[in-house]
């Protein structure tokens, strides 16, 4: 299975916010749509780097309240990991664990066209090793 088929799944819906927007905007997005990451983009939608929940936290310790008022650039990870829609969950499984990463753009000739999260590569790993054992099963017993 390649990350072309999860995003036909699971659709290619990516919650972005420009480069030049605040942390506080960046946590209404988080909590407005119950999500744990947002693709800092450009004015031209190029990608600019990925910001977590996890990089807020990990800010304020160091800032505390001012954090709010901080732009996205003073917190978010620059040039993030990203995937094509071909590779494959193996592929993808293998760079999150490497780089310690939840969550990969997905890009196609430069443009973000979706997100693969670690949960969606799981989720789509359990699915694939329910479909051998039952192969397995039904092969010994036939």
């Amino acid at each position: 299975m390649n990350v072309r088929k999860i995003l036909a799944e699971k659709g290619n819906l990516v919650h972005t916010i420009n480069l030049d927007k605040k942390i506080n905007d960046a946590i209404e997005i988080l909590n407005s749509f119950n999500i744990g990451v947002v693709v800092v983009v450009d004015d031209n939608n190029k990608i600019k780097g990925i910001l977590s929940e996890r990089d807020i936290i990990r800010k304020m310790e160091d800032h505390s309240a001012s954090i709010y008022v901080a732009p996205i650039k003073s917190c978010m990870t620059a040039d993030p990991f990203t995937c094509s829609k071909d590779a494959t969950i193996d592929e993808v499984m293998n760079i999150m664990t490497k780089y310690k990463v939840r969550h990969l753009p997905v890009v196609e000739d430069d443009n973000l066209v979706g997100l693969i999260s670690i949960g969606d590569v799981v989720k789509r790993k359990i699915e694939m090793t329910e479909k051998e054992a039952a192969a397995l099963r039904e092969y010994i017993s036939g």
